[in-house]
C-alpha cells in the first residue's frame, strides 16, 4: 500500500510538471540543440538547398568577420562603462531609500519605474532628446557646451546608449541591494556610531563587506545583461550599427547575419562564440568574489 501510494505520489507530480517539461524542451532545450547542429552546417530558410555539413568552417568565418570582432570590441566597451556605473549609482539610491528618509516608498518606485518601462519607448524618447536641437543641446548650450547630434557622431553614440541604458535599468539593481541591506542588523551600526564611524565608515566597512553576495549577483546579472543588449543598439544604431558601426552589439550582428544576410550557420556559431564569452566571463568573476559565496 505504501509503494503503491508513493507511485501515486510521483505520477501526480509528474502531471503537475509535465507542461513545464514540455513547453522547457519545445522552447529551450530542442532549439539550443538545433542551432548547435547549425553552427556547423551551411544552412539558409530561403530556398529548398539541404543543409551541409562544414565543421569548424563557420566558427572560423565568424572569428575572421571585421564587424563581428568589431561588434565584441564595442559590445565591452559598453559593459564596461554601464556595469561599474549602474551598480554604483544602484547601491548609493539604496542605502538612500533605506535610511529614514520621508517619502521613501514614493522615491522607491519612482526610480524603479525606468525599469519596467518598454525598452522601445525609452530609446524614442531619448532619440527627441539627443536630437540636434533636443532638450540635452539646449541645456548644453546655455552652459557654453557646442551641441552635438549625439546618436550620429562615432564618439559619441555609445556613451548616448550607456546613459540611456544606465537610467532603464539602475532601479532594478537598487531593489536587489534593498533586499540585501534589510539583512544586514541595525546592531552593526549602532555599535559602529558608539565607535565613532561616520556615515562613509559605515558604508566601506559594515555595508560593502555584508552585500557582497548581492554585489556578486548584480555584477554577474548586469555583464550577461550587456553582453545580450540588443534593443537599444537596434533601435538607436539599426541593423548597421550606426555611425560607423559603433554602435554594433554582438546580438545585433547575430541577428543581422541571421536575418538581414540570411546565413545560419555562421549566426549560430556567432551565439555561441557569445555564450562561451559570457561563461567564461561568469567563471572568472565568480572566482574574483570567492568560491565562499553562497545564496
Amino acid at each position: 500500500m505504501k509503494n503503491k501510494t508513493k507511485v501515486q505520489e510521483y505520477f501526480t507530480a509528474f502531471v503537475m510538471l509535465l507542461p513545464y517539461i514540455i513547453s522547457f524542451f519545445m522552447f529551450f532545450a530542442y532549439p539550443l540543440a538545433k542551432a548547435f547542429i547549425i553552427s556547423f552546417q551551411e544552412f539558409s530558410f530561403l530556398g529548398d538547398i539541404p543543409p551541409k555539413f562544414v565543421g569548424l568552417l563557420n566558427y572560423k568565418e565568424a572569428l575572421t568577420n571585421k564587424m563581428f570582432l568589431d561588434s565584441i570590441v564595442n559590445t565591452f566597451y559598453y559593459s564596461i562603462l554601464v556595469v561599474p556605473t549602474q551598480l554604483i549609482i544602484a547601491l548609493i539610491l539604496a542605502v538612500i531609500v533605506n535610511d529614514k528618509v520621508k517619502f521613501k516608498d514614493f522615491f522607491r518606485t519612482t526610480y524603479y519605474l525606468p525599469t519596467v518601462t518598454s525598452p522601445v519607448a525609452v530609446s524614442i524618447i531619448f532619440l527627441f532628446l539627443y536630437k540636434t536641437d533636443g532638450l540635452v543641446n539646449q541645456i548644453l548650450s546655455h552652459i557654453g557646451i557646442t551641441p552635438r547630434n549625439w546618436f550620429n557622431e562615432p564618439s559619441f553614440v555609445m556613451p548616448a546608449i550607456v546613459s540611456v541604458a544606465v537610467w532603464g535599468s539602475v532601479g532594478f539593481y537598487m531593489v536587489t541591494f534593498l533586499s540585501g541591506l534589510s539583512t544586514i542588523p541595525d546592531q552593526l551600526y549602532e555599535a559602529a556610531e558608539v565607535e565613532g564611524a561616520g556615515e562613509f565608515t559605515k558604508l566601506i566597512k559594515i555595508t560593502i563587506p555584508l552585500l557582497k553576495p548581492m554585489i556578486f549577483f548584480n555584477t554577474v546579472v548586469s555583464f550577461i545583461s550587456t553582453l545580450q543588449m540588443f534593443d537599444l543598439s537596434y533601435i538607436i544604431g539599426g541593423s548597421d550599427g550606426g555611425p560607423m558601426g559603433k554602435a554594433m552589439t554582438m546580438v545585433v550582428m547575430i541577428y543581422r547575419t541571421a536575418f538581414k544576410e540570411f546565413n545560419m550557420g555562421v549566426a549560430s556559431a556567432m551565439a555561441f562564440i557569445v555564450f562561451g564569452i559570457i561563461f567564461i566571463l561568469t567563471l572568472v568573476q565568480r572566482k574574483f568574489f570567492g568560491e565562499e559565496m553562497s545564496y
